[in-house]
């Protein structure tokens, strides 16, 4: 994963084109790929998770964040990464996007009709609701 995002960086579409699994590589948009790299500038990358496949040792994931710039904005390609090993050689399969985690609340809700938590005694819903 770290030399698929430093040849972004640098890129080097060729060996982003090398390290892709070949029956994935009829697929690949060289030109977007490189329409993208070249547009940003980027600022990092961030491996979160790495889990290997114990049903599969061919295949594996690899969770990442990378970080960029582009037309001064600040940017995060958040992605779980399918890899697959062919011989003695790991590819990059396939990515899903990965979208904002599920909410979790750090204090116990508060209902309309609960004790408003500010403390006058109102209920929540005629005072800070």
């Amino acid at each position: 994963m770290r030399s698929r995002y430093t040849a972004y960086t640098l890129q080097d579409m060729p060996y982003l084109a090398r390290t892709l699994h070949p029956s994935q590589r009829s697929d690949y948009d060289e030109a977007g790929a490189e329409k993208w790299a070249r547009e940003s500038e980027w600022d990092g990358l961030e491996i979160i998770e790495v889990t290997p496949d114990p049903a599969t040792p061919n295949r594996g994931t690899v969770e990442f964040r990378a970080r960029y710039r582009s037309a001064d904005n600040r940017l995060e390609h958040h992605e779980l990464a399918e890899f697959r090993k062919t011989g003695d050689d790991w590819y990059f399969y396939d990515g899903k996007l990965v979208g904002p985690g599920q909410f979790r609340r750090d204090t116990p809700k508060v209902g309309r009709n609960d004790p408003c938590p500010c403390g006058s005694g109102k209920k929540y819903k005629k005072c800070c609701g």
